[in-house]
């Protein structure tokens, strides 16, 4: 905290502090929030660049690749695709797109470790990081919980390519990685949501960083319903509901699409709505 500066005010979900109040020495008020000092001053950024075109920003590519594979669930999960192009390039969409989650996802955790520990204009030296360990941080938990998510979708989309699985196998090598990558995506959009919300609950639609995480949080719930639904039953073998499974992944891959095309504007532009009170914006 630069000198003479005073904490009026913190505010947060539990036990975690996602947003400060803070009085400058000529008495102007000045808020700090833990999302705007993540997406905007990366220690990771090279280049600033332009909203849509800024390849030296760590926000950018995150952006960039959540929507790509964003954009193959989408396209793996749509009506008369796998009629098109056949179950085994169906498959290898849907790996494909999860390796371009997990890349996302381990940018995303980069940006959270080098987020910038100090408010702009106070004095100490910044150093990059590759591995924290931060568990009083909300954002830490959700890239870390978001990162083993994609993982689990790794395993789940690879074996998914393995023909000719019986319905243990398929529930075992499938079915179970698929359901824990959903609960992974599910908490880990939960505390984004409740960052972006500075508690348990707002409405702000007004406010990219609320819009885009409300998205996200959508978007994980539908891959739940899908992730349920694809479970085989052994009598069949067959998924429990396959229309539910695809529209499930349709709409949570549309959403998780969205979001991070949401994510360019708000690197650049900020995206938090007007506050209540006049302040000056540090983040």
């Amino acid at each position: 905290m630069p000198e003479q500066w005073d904490r009026v005010d913190a505010s947060g979900p539990g036990p975690f502090v996602t947003r400060e109040t803070y009085r400058r020495p000529d008495g102007r008020l000045v808020t700090w929030t833990s999302r705007s000092q993540r997406k905007q001053h990366s220690l990771l950024d090279t280049g600033r660049g332009s909203t849509w075109w800024a390849p030296g920003a760590v926000g950018w590519w995150i952006g960039v690749l959540f929507a790509v594979g964003s954009t193959c669930f989408a396209l793996g999960a749509a009506p008369r695709y796998v009629d098109a192009v056949g179950v085994a390039a169906d498959g290898v969409t849907f790996f494909v797109g999860s390796l371009f989650f997990t890349t996302a996802a381990a940018l995303q955790y980069l940006e959270v470790a080098n987020a910038p520990r100090t408010l702009p204009g106070a004095a100490g030296s910044e150093r990059r990081r590759f591995v924290t360990w931060e568990p009083h941080r909300i954002d830490w938990w959700a890239a870390v919980v978001q990162l083993a998510g994609t993982l689990f979708f790794n395993l789940s989309t690879f074996d998914e390519m393995l023909q000719h699985l019986s319905a243990s196998q398929s529930d075992r090598l499938v079915w179970t990685p698929d359901a824990l990558g959903s609960v992974c995506f599910l908490v880990a959009s939960g505390l984004a949501w409740a960052e972006a919300c500075h508690g348990f609950w707002s409405w702000r639609p007004r406010s990219l960083p609320w819009l885009i995480t409300a998205l996200n949080l959508a978007g994980s719930i539908a891959f739940g319903a899908s992730a349920v639904a694809s479970y085989v039953v052994p009598v069949t073998d067959q998924p429990r509901n396959a229309t539910l499974m695809n529209l499930g992944t349709f709409v949570g891959a549309i959403a998780f699409l969205i979001g991070a095309a949401l994510l360019l504007p708000e690197r650049t532009q900020g995206g938090d709505a007007p506050p209540a009170k006049p302040e000056a914006a540090v983040g």
